[in-house]
């Protein structure tokens, strides 16, 4: 499973590169170079405590995102998602450095990096805190699925989510690409909706879920949401 976790992270690191550089015109792209380093680096990393710590959440991971056992209006999401999200890099691709319409400072392209190094690192969190924490919208009753309450599940309902806020606003500022910044509360919303309707699947299926959303109040941000 080890190696075919590193093949896998480094063709989609490969075809990320792809769908950046080649709108962009050249590999010429610092920016670029630093996401796909902060992205392999952390998944190799994640990847490897989860090999060690959870294999059966690694093995959860590394599945199709689209399954056969998911909610199947989790496959339709799931499917537009990577769709957007694939024209969404050759965008920022388009906007920072072919035609250079997007001026970013410096200053913000760094938040940019941070905030995808934070986002990871909440990542882990939930890791930690939730074997159960799959890509799609399923129970997974074979393996005892029950309630994570623990770690960052103890202030949001979707800490998954709130790292995954982070990674998509740093990725347009790290990138210099105004355009992606104004695109991604698109995918920002788009996660929300999936959070309600993931809630009534849980709430369906995990007698316990409906006493942690009673008892944690806010699905992303604290105070907000």
């Amino acid at each position: 499973m080890l190696a075919s976790l590193v093949i896998k992270t480094l063709i989609w690191i490969g075809f990320m590169a792809v769908l950046l550089f080649v709108p962009a015109g050249t590999i010429w792209w610092p920016q670029a170079w630093v996401f796909l380093i902060e992205l392999a680096v952390s998944g190799l990393l994640i990847s490897g405590w989860l090999y060690v710590h959870d294999p059966a959440l690694l093995e959860q991971r590394m599945a199709s995102p689209v399954q056969r056992e998911q909610a199947g209006w989790d496959r339709i999401f799931m499917i537009c998602m990577m769709l957007f999200f694939c024209a969404w890099l050759a965008v920022m691709g388009l906007d920072a450095v072919r035609f250079h319409a997007s001026h970013v400072p410096v200053w913000a392209q760094g938040i940019g990096a941070v905030a995808i190094l934070v986002s990871q690192y909440v990542f882990w969190l939930v890791f930690r805190a939730n074997s159960y924490a799959a890509p799609v919208v399923k129970v997974q009753k074979d393996r005892g699925h029950a309630v994570a309450t623990t770690g960052p599940y103890a202030y949001v309902r979707h800490p998954m989510y709130a790292g995954a806020i982070l990674l998509l606003l740093g990725i347009p500022l790290l990138l210099g690409s105004w355009f992606g910044f104004a695109l991604a509360p698109v995918l920002v919303v788009a996660f929300a909706i999936r959070a309600v309707l993931e809630e009534r699947t849980l709430q369906a299926q995990l007698p316990d879920y409906a006493d942690y959303a009673a008892r944690v109040h806010y699905r992303f941000i604290p105070l907000i949401w």
